[in-house]
């Protein structure tokens, strides 16, 4: 009897002890539960503290000048070369160009030479294919001297494009959506021109920390570089790093009429060159071929870089491809 009852006895301790665990371990248990539930909360408020993207798109090399003004003005339609390509870019909210022949009055018509210029009735093609901002520091943009500078910022302004580059609009500024942009554009190719802005590392530093100063993002474009190589030079490297240094959010570079690399430096895109975008320069495969950029912007960040290939054809009309093969690639 006496056995029986401490086993009992024991039966009833043991049922206590595991009882008590088993309260314990759903305590532990509810608490886990609880600060899971907490976290998946506090996410579900982060997107609407986030601001909407802000899609920005830039292109190669744009010169309506030589064939590609011949053409143009013959065939009497001065959305001509961007026609098969203007949807790409008119979904941005910005769409920025490097823009490398003056639109003047009286342009000659011609097929050949290196003195470029475009009927100003070009600027319809800009506007048509929706380029907000263009850079004018580059070694052609002068070919017909500051009278051909200035009149072609007073045909850009009058179409409410922005400019940067020359020395009476060196820095250009559109907000959106809250967010307000600096654009600038420095020419390194040739001698300094009168009337646009030279690629010094002194102007570099200066004008781009005052654009930080008074913009929430600093857009650099840069015309540098060899032409007909895909590798960029150690100077373009040294300079787009000096960019960034001074504040530039991302840099965009064109001259070499190919596509070159592009670099993440200090988690900001560097883009050596995105080959010709509009342009006669037929004769080679690499000539005819570019690409456009595409990044979003939120709370100031620049993120998401993504290409689209493009080639030439006609001696100027730019048309959309399939060849993922000639995206730039990281240079390590």
């Amino acid at each position: 009897m006496t056995k029986k009852l401490v086993v009992i006895f024991s039966l009833i301790i043991m049922e206590l002890i595991l009882s008590v665990l088993f309260v314990f371990s759903n305590q532990f248990k509810d608490r886990d539960t609880v600060k899971i539930i907490s976290s998946h909360k506090q996410e579900s408020v982060l997107p609407s503290q986030i601001q909407k993207d802000i899609n920005l798109t830039f292109t190669g090399d744009i010169i309506l000048a030589r064939s590609v003004n011949f053409l143009t003005v013959k065939s009497n339609d001065f959305t001509w070369a961007f026609k098969n390509i203007a949807d790409e870019l008119k979904d941005a909210d910005l769409t920025i160009s490097n823009f490398e022949s003056p639109i003047i009055k009286n342009c000659p018509l011609t097929n050949e030479g290196f003195k470029f210029c475009g009927d100003e009735r070009n600027v319809q093609g800009l506007v048509y294919s929706g380029i907000d901002v263009v850079g004018l520091a580059n070694n052609h943009a002068g070919n017909y001297g500051e009278s051909g500078i200035n009149e072609t910022i007073t045909t850009l302004e009058r179409n409410n494009i922005l400019v940067s580059g020359a020395t009476n609009r060196k820095i250009a500024y559109r907000e959106v959506n809250g967010t307000k942009f600096a654009f600038l554009s420095f020419n390194t190719i040739g001698y300094v021109e009168s009337g646009l802005v030279c690629g010094s590392e002194e102007n570099l530093k200066k004008l781009i920390s005052e654009a930080k100063m008074n913009a929430d993002v600093v857009i650099v474009q840069i015309h540098w570089g060899v032409e007909y190589v895909e590798d960029p030079t150690s100077t373009q490297q040294k300079l787009g790093r000096l960019a960034i240094d001074s504040g530039a959010d991302m840099v965009v570079g064109n001259h070499p009429h190919w596509i070159q690399k592009y670099e993440i430096y200090k988690d900001k895109y560097i883009l050596y060159a995105l080959g010709n975008f509009i342009f006669d320069q037929e004769w080679s495969q690499k000539t005819k071929e570019g690409v456009i950029a595409k990044v979003k912007v939120n709370n100031n960040k620049i993120y998401d870089l993504q290409f689209v290939p493009v080639e030439i054809k006609n001696y100027g009309q730019v048309f959309k491809t399939n060849n993922t093969k000639i995206f730039p690639k990281l240079l390590k």
